[in-house]
């Protein structure tokens, strides 16, 4: 059996929020509850939500990201030094039936010298394992997100006259919070990484170059972010990334191969494991796994989060074998593409197509690898 994550069936991160959890931040939001009382509701909720993962044969367990907004906002916001307003920049998402959705994302500004004040994901993370009989799994977005969407001119030159200093604090910064996770008995932890699957992209990497970056620097640049966050962590603790191309209500940003970003992001980023989206075309191939080193894992994000179908074994077990072409079976593992709900919006599916489609995903794993139970 598999007892190191990945596990052969995962599960990027996650859920549909229950409709009690919405309402009750929206409640507190509105001051009808108090702080105690809305996370007394999220408890409840998570807790039903690990007995559904463990019952459904998943090994790695989330919170479903059910606290939060946004997968990666909520996370950032506790860095002293950041501030969020309201969103500037348009994005819009683009549906395979060729219709569209905007969004305006919270904006993410550095006004101040970023520090680790205080556990960010201590306190959630000590509630999941008081929960789980299997692993405890803690999704953080990657450094990246702090840097990409606004650039130069989202992080203040008064602060930081040189952008190296804010890079050195920034991942100093992951640093304690990975040690207090670590401490806290955290074995499995994955970032959550657009950046590096939109610099795969011809129009956005034109984009990239047109505002002034280089983007096989920025790539070099967000590999040494990751390493540099994880640097020091326990020898047990397994670190994953997971790379995605947009998913907000069943809707994707970016398309595009891994080719121009695969030789130095499997070489370069020093992690245990890479999720990657491979539930449709827009990500290219699997000939980008070739430059997969000996010990590295590939979760294939086969099975889709963005629709209530649920793929068929024989489809799904032809493409394992296909992207076994390129990389040997025993470093493969799979799952979704991405979560459910990315944001507190969740995709266009219904809550028991999740588990559905997570029992699929369980059920094709065990047929392969034989070792997920």
């Amino acid at each position: 059996m598999n007892d190191r994550p990945p596990f052969r069936a995962d599960h990027v991160g996650s859920f549909l929020r229950p409709p009690q959890v919405t309402a009750a931040r929206r409640q507190r939001e509105e001051g009808v509850i108090d702080a105690a009382d809305l996370r007394r509701i999220e408890n409840e909720a998570i807790a039903e939500l690990v007995k559904r993962e463990e019952e459904v044969g998943l090994r790695g367990i989330t919170d479903g990201e059910l606290r939060r907004f946004m997968f990666h906002v909520d996370f950032l916001e506790q860095l002293s030094g950041v501030a969020v307003t309201e969103g500037q920049f348009l994005t819009k998402f683009r549906r395979d039936d060729g219709t569209e959705v905007e969004f305006k994302p919270p904006t993410m500004l550095v006004d101040g010298p970023i520090k680790h004040t205080h556990p960010v994901q201590g306190h959630d993370f000590d509630f999941l394992a008081s929960q789980v009989s299997r692993t405890p799994k803690v999704c953080i977005p990657a450094p990246s997100m702090l840097h990409f969407r606004g650039g130069r001119k989202a992080i203040s030159e008064e602060v930081y006259p040189r952008l190296d200093q804010f890079f050195d604090d920034l991942t100093a910064a992951y640093r304690e919070e990975i040690a207090d996770l670590a401490g806290r008995g955290c074995t499995y932890l994955q970032m959550d990484d657009t950046n590096l699957a939109y610099l795969c992209d011809p129009e956005i990497r034109e984009r990239t170059a047109a505002r002034g970056d280089d983007p096989d620097e920025l790539v070099n640049l967000y590999c040494r972010l990751v390493n540099d966050a994880f640097r020091g962590k326990p020898d047990q603790m397994v670190a994953a990334i997971h790379l995605c191309r947009g998913n907000f209500q069943s809707a994707w940003v970016s398309q595009g191969g891994y080719e121009p970003v695969a030789e130095i992001l499997f070489n370069e980023m020093a992690v245990d494991a890479f999720f990657l989206e491979y539930d449709d075309e827009r990500s290219g191939d699997f000939a980008p796994l070739r430059f997969v080193p000996k010990g590295k894992k590939v979760v294939l994000g086969l099975m889709s989060s963005k629709h209530s179908r649920v793929e068929g074994a024989d489809e799904v077990k032809h493409r394992i074998e296909e992207a076994a072409r390129y990389i040997p079976l025993d470093q493969l593992a799979l799952s979704h593409q991405c979560g459910f709900s990315s944001t507190v919006h969740g995709n266009a599916i219904e809550p028991e197509d999740q588990w559905r489609k997570l029992a699929q995903t369980v059920a094709i794993a065990s047929e392969v690898w034989g070792d997920t139970a």
